[in-house]
């Protein structure tokens, strides 16, 4: 069974094996499929094809506008993100772009009644790139020796690159007309490279989710996300001694609410999501100083005409990475174990994972060929942002810390119903 899932996960992983860079809301894309993506990132309350159902709430293949049928969803994902970094020590600056690549990011969904198609119960099954960060700054100012460190590096987390799959079987049930509860069982294929070599890992969870309908046009989402931790052997040498160290990296819990309103006689639909991302309990990340997430996301659907979908939709989530300042030569942080001077602490988590980007609009159009085939596009910017911290370098001078960071995506999709 191991070697199964490993091998349908690789398999997707393929087109995701460069250095990568896709996080929006802290590592996580903010949503699935072009429909999704296209509306903000919303899904909670009233997901529009298989894959965001499984992936933002499982309850919601029983109320999606392919019930009572079935459907199959392919998509696609292109990530585009800009990332830059400066690093003022010893009197000089450093400073360089992260090599630049455009990422691919395949998803596949379907969800299918159980039992014939006036079935209560359905089942669902999507494999997704949901999460990933990195940066490449190898061969660049930030990655060479200081003489004033000693001979020591710039930076450390000159090129980090964390890649995480999610293969979600999923279970939905209609209790009654108005409310729905699903389950989805979340295997996770993941990869980390720190710059000494790639390290896969599985890790295992759940998520819970309901929709209560009180009247056809209005629909309630609540979801719930388990933790889920996997722990890279061997990955990084943190110490500097010659060994290299293991490090926990836990995808934290989810609280997801949601609500949507359907109106014009139902071509226009309306959708308002909040996520609580619990990072500051997560291991790894509440060891590198991320904050708790609150993100907010609004989506829009029109059908213009018959068969032709317009959406609309922003999203925005306060950057995760807490910001410190005026730490000194002499300190220095543990790290699940670990002793890093504070300078190396902070470049690491600045320079190494910078999670910054929090204003995204989006867009994006579909068309459905005959009963069947459905066409999805979307756009998506993330807005540029800036993180700095100051304090002191290994010689006692002043040094300061940046990160930039903007991102553009194109998604697409083809749905088949059947």
């Amino acid at each position: 069974m191991r070697r199964l899932l490993t091998v349908l996960l690789a398999i997707m992983l393929i087109a995701t094996m460069s250095p990568a860079a896709f996080a929006t809301n802290g590592t996580q894309l903010i949503g699935i499929g072009p429909n999704s993506r296209s509306m903000g990132g919303v899904g909670v309350a009233a997901p529009q094809d298989a894959i965001s159902a499984v992936f933002s709430n499982p309850a919601a293949m029983c109320f999606g506008p392919y019930c009572p049928s079935s459907q199959f969803d392919f998509a696609g994902t292109l990530f585009m993100p800009e990332q830059k970094a400066e690093i003022e020590a010893s009197g000089q600056k450093y400073k360089a772009n992260s090599r630049d690549n455009n990422y691919a990011i395949p998803a596949i969904g379907f969800s299918v009644p159980v039992g014939g198609a006036e079935s209560r119960l359905r089942f669902g099954l999507s494999a997704y790139g949901v999460s990933g960060l990195g940066v490449d700054y190898r061969d660049t100012d930030l990655d060479q020796a200081n003489p004033n460190f000693g001979g020591n590096p710039v930076a450390a987390g000159t090129y980090t690159n964390l890649q995480l799959m999610k293969f979600a079987p999923t279970l939905a049930y209609q209790i009654s007309p108005m409310i729905s509860a699903g389950a989805s069982f979340q295997i996770n294929y993941s990869t980390l490279d720190l710059g000494d070599g790639t390290v896969a890992a599985y890790s295992y969870g759940v998520k819970l989710g309901g929709i209560y309908k009180p009247i056809d046009q209005i629909s309630l989402g609540l979801t719930y996300t388990s933790p889920q931790k996997a722990t890279y052997n061997h990955v990084y040498d943190f110490n500097g001694n010659g060994n290299r160290q293991n490090l926990t990296l836990e995808q934290p819990q989810e609280v997801g609410l949601g609500i949507a309103y359907e109106f014009i006689k139902a071509r226009v639909l309306l959708e308002t999501n909040g996520k609580w991302i619990n990072w500051s309990d997560a291991d790894g990340f509440g060891d590198f100083d991320w904050k708790d997430q609150y993100v907010w996301s609004i989506g829009g659907q029109w059908e213009a005409i018959d068969h032709l979908f317009l959406r609309v939709g922003y999203n925005y989530g306060k950057s995760p990475l807490k910001e410190n300042n005026n730490w000194t030569a002499a300190d220095t942080v543990n790290v699940q174990g670990k002793t890093l001077p504070q300078y190396y602490y902070e470049t690491f988590r600045v320079v190494g994972f910078p999670a910054i980007v929090e204003h995204h609009m989006t867009a994006g159009v579909g068309y459905e060929l005959g009963d069947s085939l459905i066409i999805n596009l979307s756009y998506m910017h993330a807005f540029e942002n800036t993180h700095s911290e100051e304090g002191q370098g290994l010689d006692g001078q002043p040094a300061k810390i940046e990160s930039k960071l903007y991102e553009d995506s194109l998604s697409f999709a083809f749905t088949w119903r059947f």
